[in-house]
């Protein structure tokens, strides 16, 4: 029985290991391509390595006539902001769905999660209508105000709380406490690895945002690390090793926050779908 259970963990663990290598494949494909010429990307049979490293397509990114500096500092300003306010709305929505009790709650719930099933592109048209109203459209407010409040979001952290025992909000309300304490002083403690998980999820689907920023920005000085790729689409051709070097360039934030906050990315998973 033990042989057999200590095949299996090694099978599985190879099985893994082959899936990890095959998906980092891209990945490595798309760092090498970076560092080639023209004439090496079309090379046959497949040049995995570059013959020498070619730092031109690099510099361009960086230091090109369209670089990425500014792209940078729109992505990043207007990924942090919409993070922000999606824990911070999300986890108050959270916490009202969960441990506040009034009626119909259960069912503006239920008509929350409805919203999941829209297709973000059906909402584009009255996107437009509404901003061009408030006079934010060409403007990164267009992306920061949606991104604030996410359903995902909600949902994600309500799963969290429900997971809490009772015992702590009724403890709380013994000692004269009101939600507003009991909500920034127990539940969010504890919810942090929830909190971190969805930031670096959130984190993500903000910072590669491509539609919105394509519909809702004219303005190239206003223009997101994934519009900014679009610069590498020529007339008449594509440079695949700047396009490369920029999308290596676009991944680094997103390694890094994974990297700060990758020990509570499990824990917060698992505690999130104990319940439903």
């Amino acid at each position: 029985m033990r042989s057999q259970s200590a095949a299996r963990r090694v099978l599985v663990t190879v099985i893994m290991v082959l899936a990890g290598f095959v998906m980092l494949i891209p990945l490595f494909w798309m760092i090498s391509t970076s560092f080639k010429t023209q004439a090496e990307v079309f090379s046959w049979p497949v040049q995995w390595l570059p013959s020498r490293l070619n730092w031109a397509a690099h510099e361009k990114v960086w230091f090109g006539r369209l670089s990425f500096v500014n792209y940078y500092k729109n992505s990043l300003k207007i990924t942090m902001l919409s993070v922000a306010g999606a824990l911070c709305f999300g986890a108050m929505a959270a916490y009202g769905f969960a441990r506040i009790e009034f009626r119909g709650r259960d069912l503006l719930f239920g008509l929350y999660l409805v919203m999941m099933m829209v297709p973000p592109q059906v909402l584009f048209v009255p996107k437009f209508i509404m901003f061009d109203w408030a006079n934010i459209y060409n403007t990164h407010w267009a992306l920061i105000l949606p991104g604030m409040f996410t359903i995902i979001g909600v949902f994600y952290m309500r799963q969290y709380f429900l997971t809490l025992p009772k015992e702590l909000q009724e403890a709380a309300f013994i000692d004269g406490a009101g939600h507003f304490t009991i909500f920034t002083r127990i539940f969010l403690p504890l919810a942090k690895p929830t909190l971190v998980t969805f930031g670096i999820l959130d984190f993500t689907w903000n910072w590669n945002n491509y539609e919105d920023a394509l519909v809702f920005l004219i303005s190239e000085k206003l223009f997101t690390v994934p519009l900014g790729l679009n610069n590498f689409i020529l007339e008449h051709s594509i440079d695949y090793p700047g396009m490369m070097a920029a999308a290596t360039a676009s991944i680094i934030p997103i390694v890094f926050v994974f990297l700060l906050g990758q020990r509570y990315i499990i824990e917060g998973l698992v505690s999130s779908s104990v319940k439903g």
